[in-house]
């Protein structure tokens, strides 16, 4: 007699963590070399994620404006990597314009390719960014802990608490109690980060931790209107458990940025990294 079929060998909970413990080694290796294999590291997935965009947003893909996105993205970061910050930005300019242009003869508009540029884009510059700056092991290790924290304290108190929805018609299963584990989660982390690096200011590190998570909430949140908008459950299916590449680095993406900001900031010189 044959056997029902398994319906899956690990829970949904044991297959994100195992697929995060695979993945985890790579990132970790790869920011503390920096240099080429960083950059490499964010170019492959600067290239995985144009398609995953494209492909969210009524594209094929890997079609004309996928590969055209994944293009401008590679010169902003080789430009970057060669110390043409400042070109790198510039380059997102022409890119966006291109794809304005093959939107034409794609039969699809030109509006979400050019968003989906300066989405992707601005976050790959800004990690490069601070990870080649002084320090910047740690100015990226402080962003990675602060969002991948937010995601699991903001996980188990939306599940152990609940309470009030925190935006129904986008994510229906946040809620403000996640948020805010979420976001004390992410302090405590680089509290513990500080205290252990002897690095910097505690509470300054702590309410960076905090509005970190809160950005990156956002960017979850900003995802997942996207998704609505075009129907779309997951980004892509590349990573188990977890969704596409998109699905992971969402919060990464807004918090990326802001932490940029905070570095630029004249008045925040208690950043170790400055």
């Amino acid at each position: 007699m044959a056997h029902p079929p398994v319906e899956g060998a690990f829970s949904p909970l044991a297959t994100r963590v195992i697929s995060a413990a695979v993945m985890l080694p790579v990132v970790l290796l790869s920011l503390y070399f920096g240099g080429w294999s960083f950059t490499l590291l964010l170019a492959v997935l600067a290239v995985l994620m144009a398609g995953e965009w494209d492909r969210l947003t009524g594209g094929s893909g890997f079609g004309l404006s996928g590969l055209a996105m994944a293009m401008g993205l590679l010169v902003v970061l080789a430009l970057s990597y060669y110390g043409r910050g400042d070109w790198a930005l510039i380059a997102l300019l022409p890119a966006a314009l291109l794809l304005a242009v093959l939107s034409r003869f794609t039969g699809r508009g030109a509006l979400w390719p050019v968003v989906g540029l300066f989405w992707l884009g601005l976050p790959c510059l800004a990690v490069l960014w601070l990870r080649m700056g002084d320090q910047g092991t740690l100015a990226v290790s402080c962003l990675f802990v602060a969002v991948w924290t937010c995601d699991t304290g903001a996980y188990f108190a939306g599940r152990g608490i609940g309470g009030p929805k925190l935006a129904p018609r986008i994510s229906p299963k946040k809620t403000w109690s996640g948020l805010l584990g979420g976001m004390l989660a992410a302090a405590g982390a680089l509290v513990l980060l500080t205290v252990f690096l002897d690095a910097g200011s505690v509470l300054l590190f702590a309410l960076m931790g905090a509005l970190l998570a809160l950005i990156s909430q956002c960017g979850d949140l900003a995802e997942s209107s996207v998704k609505r908008r075009f129907d779309v459950k997951d980004s892509g299916a590349l990573i188990p458990g977890h969704g596409g590449i998109l699905d992971r680095v969402d919060g990464i993406l807004f918090a990326a940025p802001m932490l940029a900001v905070l570095t630029l900031l004249p008045d925040i010189g208690l950043l170790p990294w400055r």
